[in-house]
């Protein structure tokens, strides 16, 4: 691959940009052929949309007892401790050179930093089921930016009629012929510029760090890290520290960092490298019908029609908008 590859909208966003580059495939031998996963990729692929669909329901009892910045601030760190964990076992090293953590440092901030602490305060007014929907316009945005930035990802007619599929899908989940059906419009705005904050990193990652050739796992480590110190800087100024530590809240942080942020992750490249990164991103497509379904039957949400109406037109709308035209057939 020649582009960045990331975990698409997921659950939050448990986003980590990676850079790629291209290489040769070498040729398979006894010697170097890689070992089988233990576990098919179709029940990885469910286990991975499980994780992110709770993701949703993990943030909506974490922020019950922790400030939203402390939420996000422990989902980091125990993100972080996921992969570096990895790391050491795999003796692989952190990227080196300023220039590079500089990268990182901005992508840390557009796809962890920011968006996970817009869908924490989001929850605090939202219900999960709405966070999780707006979550999956993702992609809505990130072919409005591709259109803004006039970029060599050039829309056509399908894709930006997926556009327009799926914000008509946002209007509907609202029931904005109705007030917003009782929904907090800041909520809901801080959860979708949640979701604009990922296509603003994907972005940003796609022109600075892509084809640096650097490790997957090595540069999310790093991405973490440097998005865990910013919580660490920001959360002690803006939000009260914890001063109790509740069983059920902390356990859905640990739960939100440790699986929907670092093991997440792990589950995630694995797919890219089995199966392709097409076939991985499909899992987008999942999380929000199990955030939902998480949120009416655990946390007792209430649904009435147009949510689940709108977010299957938010998701044909987002499915329109990754198709890609067909490449032609060279002429004989």
């Amino acid at each position: 691959m020649t582009t960045a590859t990331a975990s698409p909208t997921a659950a939050g966003g448990n986003t980590t940009a990676t850079a790629a580059t291209t290489t040769p495939a070498a040729p398979t031998t006894p010697a170097t052929a890689t070992r089988r996963p233990l576990l098919d990729w179709r029940i990885r692929f469910g286990a991975l949309a499980l994780i992110w669909g709770f993701s949703f329901l993990f943030i909506k009892v974490g922020t019950e007892a922790f400030a939203p910045l402390y939420v996000t601030l422990g989902r980091m760190l125990f993100g972080t401790a996921v992969l570096v964990a990895v790391l050491v076992a795999k003796r692989e090293r952190l990227p080196r050179g300023v220039r590079v953590w500089g990268h990182l440092a901005v992508a840390a901030f557009f796809l962890n930093a920011l968006p996970f602490s817009l869908f924490a305060y989001a929850e605090l007014t939202i219900p999960s089921t709405l966070a999780g929907i707006c979550n999956a316009t993702s992609p809505l945005w990130g072919m409005v930016l591709a259109v803004a930035a006039a970029s060599d990802d050039r829309p056509t007619r399908r894709r930006v009629a997926g556009l327009g599929i799926g914000f008509a899908g946002v209007l509907v989940v609202l029931g904005v012929w109705q007030g917003f059906s009782g929904q907090d419009p800041a909520g809901t705005a801080m959860a979708l510029a949640a979701s604009l904050s990922y296509a603003v990193g994907w972005q940003y990652v796609r022109r600075t760090l892509s084809g640096s050739g650097r490790s997957h796992l090595a540069m999310s480590g790093a991405q973490l890290l440097m998005g865990t110190a910013q919580l660490a800087v920001v959360a002690p100024l803006f939000a009260p520290a914890p001063d109790s530590f509740p069983v059920l809240p902390l356990l859905s942080v640990v739960a939100l960092g440790a699986l929907g942020t670092g093991f997440a992750f792990l589950v995630q490249y694995g797919l890219v490298e089995e199966v392709g990164p097409t076939t991985a991103m499909m899992v987008t497509y999942f999380v929000p019908v199990i955030a939902t379904a998480a949120g009416v039957a655990i946390l007792g949400e209430h649904l009435t029609w147009n949510t689940p109406v709108g977010a299957l037109i938010v998701l044909a709308g987002a499915a329109l908008t990754q198709t890609r035209p067909r490449a032609k057939a060279p002429r004989g």
